[in-house]
């Protein structure tokens, strides 16, 4: 219920600039919306395709079929759309193997990191790569190689205690959506015990979790409390709480949309700071911002103005679709 205008505490909201959706989400986002435009329904989609519940519900009534792994799609010449997260190499191979007409939808950047790891690969380096468990970037771009040719370091404490079967021969690639403050450090302990370690010729860390992360740092320790819009199994929204938290707000929370806003947390605050994880779009951000202007009297402005200009391309087989 919202509260009558005379009694509604007055609140800064500051948004931070950039934040939403990157370009490599986008160019997922619509490689489906393209798919279902050019080849009709349904369109099968292996893993969600971006780590945002709101895109992936809207996509499923729209006629996407969202599964796992390829052994639950029937048999069937309807498309097949690889996550943005990128795929371990068995997947397509197991798709061609199937017949299946099949579009990639994995991050250009992402697709970056799995070049690199096989050109150190190539030059018989043992890879470390840097990133959360389970998580399916990670898992696909250990599946570029063969089995043992990866080894996946999490924390600190993981580079310190890393055993080399060879000192000399080692590289490190990164998963693209990690706290940039964390993985510096852990390059560092690897650079310091390993000081022949090949490194990426340009960060891995992809321009989005960087610039959205320095967005956070710029406003949090200004503000009384933090809103990341986005999902939980998002990595890049999940290090925007963290990266908030580290730079001195008191509270950060993460939403996936503003019916979840805990109320009771925010009643005694004068400011508040709002971003977005790279997987959630700018509705859901106004959706919030609506939700606050129904509770209190908000003044709202931006922090930073950097726009980022960069688009990839989309498949062949799509490009002649207009966009809708």
């Amino acid at each position: 219920m919202c509260c009558p205008m005379e009694t509604r505490p007055q609140l800064d909201i500051t948004l931070c600039a950039p934040r939403g959706f990157c370009a490599g989400v986008d160019r997922a986002i619509q490689i489906v919306e393209l798919a279902l435009e050019k080849y009709g329904a349904p369109v099968y989609v292996r893993h969600a395709i971006v780590h945002n519940k709101y895109v992936v519900d809207g996509l499923r009534e729209k006629g996407a079929i969202f599964v796992e792994e390829l052994d639950e799609i029937p048999d069937t010449g309807a498309p097949v759309v690889f996550s943005a997260h990128g795929v371990p190499k068995s997947v397509p191979a197991n798709a061609t193997a199937r017949q299946m007409f099949f579009l990639d939808a994995t991050c250009p950047l992402v697709s970056k990191v799995h070049v690199e790891a096989q050109r150190h690969h190539s030059e018989g380096h043992h890879i470390v790569l840097i990133g959360h468990k389970g998580h399916p970037e990670v898992v696909g771009t250990m599946g570029q190689l063969p089995e043992g040719a990866i080894s996946l370091i999490e924390t600190v404490a993981d580079a310190e205690a890393f055993a080399a079967a060879d000192s000399s021969q080692l590289a490190f690639v990164t998963q693209t959506t990690l706290s940039v403050d964390d993985t510096v450090e852990i390059v560092n302990v690897l650079k310091r015990r390993f000081p022949s370690i090949a490194g990426p010729h340009k960060e891995d860390i992809c321009y989005a979790t960087t610039n959205r992360q320095e967005a956070v740092k710029r406003v949090a320790p200004h503000v009384d409390a933090m809103i990341v819009v986005g999902s939980r199994n998002s990595s890049n929204s999940l290090r925007l709480v963290e990266v908030a938290e580290r730079a001195g707000c008191k509270q950060a929370m993460l939403v996936d949309r503003a019916s979840e806003i805990d109320w009771a947390r925010f009643e005694d605050i004068s400011s508040l700071g709002i971003s977005a994880g790279a997987s959630a779009p700018e509705t859901l951000v106004d959706e919030v911002v609506e939700a606050f202007a129904q509770r209190f009297a908000i003044k709202v402005t931006a922090s930073g103005a950097q726009r980022e200009s960069i688009v990839f391309n989309l498949p062949r087989e799509l490009r002649a679709v207009p966009a809708a």
